[in-house]
């Protein structure tokens, strides 16, 4: 099995600096990872970053993250990312990266995502070219978490994870305002996770929703936005798929060939 474990909506700042570090520092024992699933930060300044990238620094386990819609307030989450990727965080945006686990190969592909709505209740590509634009870009990035899981496959990862803030179902949202689904997720997301393939799906965002979920296709859904979790984080354990290269190279041990 796989511990993974997640929290998004931390929202530090200098008044909360360290009060997430000693949870962290117990990650060695319970977990294998640490998923981010955005708005570490209040208002995305670099200051703020500082007090994330403090808080995560020299973990006992590898960080990956996405940013959230807090994190680029301020129009520095270039600023943003580089600070934590200075303290060893992988900040992901449409792309994928592998993380080694006791010689299981772990992948996580990672977006912000965006808005738009879900399924039935959703805006289209049409009319004011603001309107367009809006779904333009959540389709971009939603193809950009596909385009990276379909990368991940091909790298012949045991374990496939998404990550984002925003997001992909509507059932992570219930205890939300029904007005404002709209802006807290998108179902592009889900088709994208659905279309490439993933074990679990991991998002942050809607404060107020309820922490469990599941794509049409079948893929569960965790919302970790802290304040719905109640706790410094969730460790979630996924089993490990033999893939068709650990196969056979299983078999070829077994025949004593090296």
């Amino acid at each position: 099995m796989i511990r993974v474990a997640a929290v998004g909506d931390i929202h530090l700042s200098p008044e909360s600096a360290g009060a997430l570090r000693p949870a962290f520092d117990t990650l060695g024992d319970s977990a294998d990872l640490l998923l981010l699933a955005g708005d570490l930060t209040r208002h995305g300044t670099v200051e703020e970053a500082r007090v994330v990238a403090r808080e995560v620094a020299g973990l006992p386990v590898p960080v990956v993250a996405v940013l959230g819609n807090h994190d680029y307030q301020s129009d520095r989450q270039d600023d943003v990312t580089a600070v934590l990727e200075e303290v060893g965080v992988t900040v992901l945006e449409g792309e994928g990266t592998v993380v080694p686990v006791d010689g299981t190969r772990v992948g996580i592909a990672g977006t912000k995502g965006f808005g738009g709505g879900f399924a039935g209740r959703s805006g289209g590509e049409f009319g004011e070219p603001e309107m367009k634009a809006f779904i333009r870009y959540t389709r971009r990035c939603a193809e950009g978490l596909a385009s990276s899981l379909r990368m991940l496959k091909e790298e012949d990862c045991a374990v496939r994870i998404a990550l984002t803030h925003y997001s992909p179902v509507a059932d992570t949202l219930a205890g939300e305002p029904l007005e404002i689904y709209p802006f807290l997720g998108s179902y592009l997301l889900a088709e994208a996770v659905d279309e490439a393939g993933a074990d679990l799906v991991v998002h942050g965002h809607a404060h107020l929703g309820t922490e469990h979920g599941m794509t049409s296709g079948g893929v569960r859904v965790r919302n970790v936005a802290q304040p719905v979790l109640g706790q410094a984080f969730a460790v979630y354990h996924l089993p490990v798929h033999v893939t068709a290269t650990s196969a056979v190279a299983d078999t070829a041990e077994k025949a004593g060939i090296r």
